[in-house]
């Protein structure tokens, strides 16, 4: 059973190939998935020989499509996580960042759960001891085998890679939070200085001499004024604000 990989306005179909192989026949099944193998009917016929190799060459074709089809599919994931690595830089939406990379990782898991099993299989059709049908077709199995084995370091490397994009968006979004934490923080004290002159005038005790005084109000609104700019400049000085 091969797991066959499609891609379809974004999304990844995910499908399975069935194959009975016997010394002189092949029977496919092909489930979940949409694009059929003419490519592969058309190399046979244009190429008959190949076709004297029996039902183990047939194998090796229809293996050999189903692996190629998978290389689009990585390249896809691979543009995909490069224009979200430039979002997160942009100071783009950090939640959406996050969604679109978690949605790029389970594409990768499904190509990941694809190559394993195949992975294995090349590896035993390509040794010494094979069924009778793919006998003397090692050499095929193996060169599909080297494809698979570089598509999974690849599928490796970008799994890290999301990982590592994952991380810093995170990063951001809470270097974002501490930013807004900070500014809430420069609004809450310029606001204290005032609040606190008002509270302290607010209170009715009788002997405040400066509440008679002529210019008393011209003077505090001042020294509030004065008091706020300083603050305000300390704030915009230290990038608060």
């Amino acid at each position: 059973v091969l797991h066959m990989l499609e891609l379809e306005n974004g999304e990844l179909r995910v499908g399975a190939l069935h194959m009975f192989v016997g010394n002189n026949y092949i029977l496919s099944v092909r489930r979940g998935a949409q694009k059929g193998f003419q490519d592969v009917r058309a190399r046979s016929e244009r190429e008959p020989e190949l076709l004297e190799r029996g039902s183990g060459y047939v194998l090796y074709a229809l293996m050999d499509a189903v692996v190629d089809r998978y290389f689009p599919i990585i390249q896809h994931i691979e543009s995909e996580l490069e224009r979200i690595e430039e979002q997160i830089f942009a100071n783009k939406s950090a939640r959406e960042n996050i969604e679109q990379l978690y949605a790029l990782k389970q594409k990768l898991t499904a190509a990941k759960h694809a190559v394993g099993p195949l992975l294995e299989a090349l590896t035993n059709l390509s040794g010494t001891r094979v069924p009778q049908a793919c006998v003397g077709m090692q050499e095929y199995f193996r060169d599909i085998s080297d494809h698979l084995q570089r598509l999974n370091q690849t599928i490796e490397s970008v799994r890290d890679t999301i990982a590592t994009a994952i991380s810093v968006n995170l990063s951001m979004i809470t270097l974002q939070e501490s930013e807004t934490m900070k500014r809430l923080a420069a609004y809450a004290a310029l606001i204290a200085v005032p609040t606190l002159i008002v509270g302290v005038y607010g209170m009715n005790f009788d002997h405040m001499p400066e509440l008679r005084w002529r210019y008393g109000y011209g003077a505090v609104l001042t020294f509030m004024a004065v008091v706020d700019s300083y603050i305000f400049y300390r704030l915009r000085k230290a990038k608060w604000l």
